[in-house]
């Protein structure tokens, strides 16, 4: 059963106006319209029992893709820490104590996935890569070359959202509306959740995007890997450096299961205190990926934290020898 969007108008939910509004929905605002459809979205979750992604029932012929994610089970909730944006002479400045925010990724449940799913909503100026399968013979990505999307928000009177996006999810050398383009192009496209079908007949344009950038924040929010770590004394510094371990048993303990650290700069091995040794991993840290199985659609934001090894790969390529983590400071003018 896919696409059965059948029960919110059999309910008698979809594009009602709020209660002791008579006017009729054509005549809602947008901002209205999308605020009833989020009421009316909350009041499913009471009425239908949510399925687990990635459980034996969250297959596309048992349950509505447009209920259960079923492309994308194993959601990735991913932050960037970043030291400087590129641009801050045009004010585009890293937030204070905080990491910054990547995105909100769909895997399938063995840990692969795909990327660009939906064509027609390719708003990426920089699509990379540029094909749908990373390879020469993937269809063609076309590089966007329209308004900035940050305009498709206002139509919906999300100021507030606007407001924390360009605080917490800040690009590196690009405007930040870029980076968001290319998070919802890439990967929004691909859960089953956000395709343009679940939204029924009332749907207004660009409202799953909406929905996307404020179930991204959601999860940012859910995971505060600034302050899981400077609770076990691990800050940033230019003069001390950490251990993986160290800084992996903060953040398990903090979201429940084990993320992805993702790690650049030299290998340990290239390294003055590093010759000789076996270890090759990277020693700048920089991403933190946070895994979860979600009940329902992600837009509930009822995640259940799972390992990033859990289907067999990887939860570091940071070097795993003691005092080898590198996590700096921000620079000097680059923190808002």
């Amino acid at each position: 059963m896919t696409r059965a969007f059948g029960f919110l108008a059999a309910a008698g939910l979809v594009g009602t106006a709020t209660a002791g509004d008579y006017r009729q929905p054509q005549l809602l605002s947008r901002y209205e319209a999308y605020l009833t459809r989020k009421w009316n979205d909350s009041l499913t979750m009471f009425l239908v029992e949510p399925v687990l992604s990635c459980s034996c029932g969250a297959v596309p012929d048992k349950v509505d893709t447009c209920c259960v994610e079923t492309y994308g089970g194993l959601v990735m909730a991913t932050q960037f820490w970043n030291t400087y944006t590129g641009l801050e002479s045009e004010g585009q400045k890293l937030p204070q104590d905080s990491w910054g925010i990547h995105g909100l990724w769909p895997d399938f449940c063995n840990g692969s996935y795909t990327q660009y799913c939906d064509l027609k909503r390719q708003y990426d100026p920089l699509p990379s890569p540029n094909t749908t399968n990373g390879k020469p013979d993937g269809t063609p990505v076309p590089a966007y070359n329209g308004t900035s999307i940050d305009k498709f928000i206002t139509p919906f009177e999300r100021f507030d959202l606007l407001e924390y996006m360009n605080k917490f999810w800040i690009a590196l050398g690009t405007p930040n509306w870029v980076l968001w383009a290319h998070e919802f192009s890439k990967h929004a496209t691909c859960f089953s959740t956000f395709d343009v079908e679940c939204y029924g007949p009332k749907y207004q344009e660009h409202e799953e995007l909406v929905d996307f950038f404020e179930t991204v924040v959601h999860y940012y929010k859910e995971t505060p890997t600034w302050k899981w770590l400077a609770e076990k004394d691990i800050k940033p510094s230019n003069t001390t450096a950490y251990s993986l371990s160290d800084i992996q048993a903060a953040l398990t303990a903090g979201h429940g299961a084990i993320p992805y650290l993702g790690c650049s700069g030299p290998r340990y091995n290239t390294t003055e205190a590093g010759k000789g040794s076996l270890d090759n991993g990277f020693t700048q840290l920089g991403e933190a990926w946070y895994y979860f199985h979600v009940y329902g659609r992600p837009q509930r934001g009822d995640g259940i934290p799972v390992a990033a090894d859990s289907n067999g790969g990887s939860v570091s390529n940071c070097a795993k020898t003691e005092g080898a983590i590198w996590y700096f400071e921000r620079s000097e003018g680059s923190v808002q």
